[in-house]
């Protein structure tokens, strides 16, 4: 704990002073109270007394003096238990009083009202006094005054006065305020886990830390899907908002597939989705009903990498079917010597000399990039193997491309062509591929023979990155997600409809 001391501790000192003030502003409450209630009870009694002397004929009469009125004042004093009762003239001149000190002199009246033939109460030189005066026969003038009262206590007087009460009060609220004050401390250190200030604070800290300094994005949702928090990396791969913490995903703009799986509504791990030409990966943990955390990652290298070793096997698999394709000719040819048509060998071999140069003749009179060309004089031989025809629209043309450009053709190319050889599915069929070039871009177009693509989910295939059991054949779901992003990234753009089959049209800036 330290000489910071625990959390409860520093509680229950804060609880016990905010009692402890609260105690005494209820004791400063009541000593004004106990004062007020003093000087009511003692004016009024003061007042009683002063009346009840004035009324006795021996002050009224005139020709009385100290002698004979000291006996009445007194005898009232001793009977009310007043501090002080005291008979003046008209003239203020004091003329019986318990003081002999103050014989003859002058009573301070004040503000009263006494002279005016009225009675008055209030505080005079720290007493409370009650002043009625004495009238004549005819009650029409002020012949002499009597004044009566009884000295103010000080402040903690009417406390001390009734000690017992006062305590009772005041123990009753510290019992109840200290238990209070336990209760709570218990009840916070409960809801903080037991943890104090400091460790909090470390907490904190190392979560902050934690969050800003993995590479994964990390966002967390509270159950009505308002974020609660978001990590560097994730305002990055999710292109956030400053004030994004606080706001609804629905209120983000967010495609309706990455606002599915923040929200919930679709499951899953791993799950791909495109957010300006990125693939990530998303998972999604529920937290009890707190909410839910969801995590990030950046597929996009992977996804490069991947296409690279899909390119290398594509290499691989041309090569494999070229050699297959060679090893039957071959074949074919030494039957045929063996069995002495030596005509038909040649028919044969100028047969497969025209078809292959018919193609490469096309390729190479259409298409000048190197790159593209090889691509598709490759995938000719991969076609031909599963019984697929290749073949290029009549207009297709394109110069050599810049090395960037290139490598874009190549991708959406091979992964269009791919795509459509999944499409057939292992039947006969046909593949077209149409490649313009334009004044400031370039255009693919692949088309097939096959089903098609469902139109429900025409616009799906591109955002989810992945493939769907409407999606029919094969896993095409990846690579449209990478044709996708080679467009995006260079402002393009990609789409798919149907016209006796699929036709994927992409367009590439130059």
């Amino acid at each position: 704990m330290g000489a910071r001391g625990s959390l409860a501790r520093q509680l229950l000192v804060w609880q016990l002073v905010v009692v402890t003030c609260l105690l005494c502003a209820v004791g400063v409450l009541a000593v004004v109270q106990a004062g007020s209630n003093f000087r009511t009870t003692e004016g009024r009694r003061a007042l009683s007394v002063a009346e009840s002397v004035a009324a006795q004929g021996v002050v009224g009469d005139l020709e009385n003096g100290p002698f004979e009125l000291n006996a009445p004042a007194e005898t009232a004093r001793s009977l009310s238990g007043v501090d002080f009762v005291v008979i003046a003239g008209a003239d203020r001149s004091v003329l019986a009083s318990p003081d002999p000190g103050q014989l003859r002199t002058r009573l301070d009246i004040g503000e009263s009202t006494v002279l005016l033939g009225r009675s008055w109460v209030g505080e005079l030189d720290g007493s409370i006094v009650a002043h009625v005066p004495v009238l004549d026969e005819k009650g029409g003038k002020v012949v002499r005054m009597v004044a009566a009262g009884s000295k103010s206590p000080g402040f903690f007087a009417g406390v001390l006065d009734s000690p017992d009460n006062a305590l009772r009060v005041l123990g009753v609220a510290l019992v109840i305020g200290v238990s209070g004050s336990l209760l709570l401390a218990r009840r916070v250190k409960n809801q903080t886990l037991g943890l104090e200030p400091h460790e909090i604070t470390a907490l904190v800290e190392n979560r902050e830390a934690l969050l800003h300094g993995i590479k994964e994005g990390v966002v967390g949702l509270d159950p009505q899907h308002r974020i609660t928090l978001v990590n560097d990396q994730a305002r990055e791969l999710l292109a956030l908002p400053d004030d994004a913490v606080g706001r609804s995903v629905e209120d983000l703009d967010l495609n309706e597939r990455i606002r599915d799986l923040l929200t919930g509504r679709a499951t899953g791990a791993d799950q791909i989705v495109l957010r300006q030409g990125k693939v990530l990966t998303l998972n999604r943990m529920p937290i009890d009903v707190r909410g839910a955390v969801v995590t990030l990652r950046d597929r996009t290298d992977l996804m490069t990498l991947r296409d690279e070793l899909d390119a290398s096997r594509h290499a691989t698999d041309t090569l494999r079917a070229q050699a297959h394709e060679f090893s039957n000719r071959l074949h074919t040819i030494s039957g045929l010597l063996e069995l002495g048509e030596y005509d038909e060998v040649r028919g044969y071999v100028s047969r497969i000399s025209s078809a292959q140069g018919e193609w490469r003749a096309e390729v190479g009179s259409r298409i000048g990039d190197p790159a593209v060309a090889a691509l598709l004089i490759a995938k000719a031989s991969l076609a031909a193997e599963r019984g697929v025809g290749l073949r290029m629209a009549p207009d297709s043309e394109l110069d050599r491309a810049e090395e960037g450009l290139s490598t874009d053709l190549v991708t959406v190319l091979g992964n269009l062509v791919d795509n459509a050889l999944d499409a057939l599915g292992g039947e006969r069929g046909w593949i077209e591929v149409g490649v313009w070039q334009e004044e400031d871009e370039v255009r693919v177009e692949v088309r097939d023979s096959g089903p098609g693509v469902a139109p429900e989910i025409a616009e799906e295939v591109f955002e989810h990155g992945f493939t769907t059991k409407a999606a029919a054949h094969g896993q095409r779901g990846l690579g449209l997600a990478l044709i996708r992003q080679a467009c995006v990234r260079r402002g393009g753009s990609v789409e798919v409809h149907n016209s006796g089959g699929a036709v994927f049209t992409a367009r590439l800036p130059r």
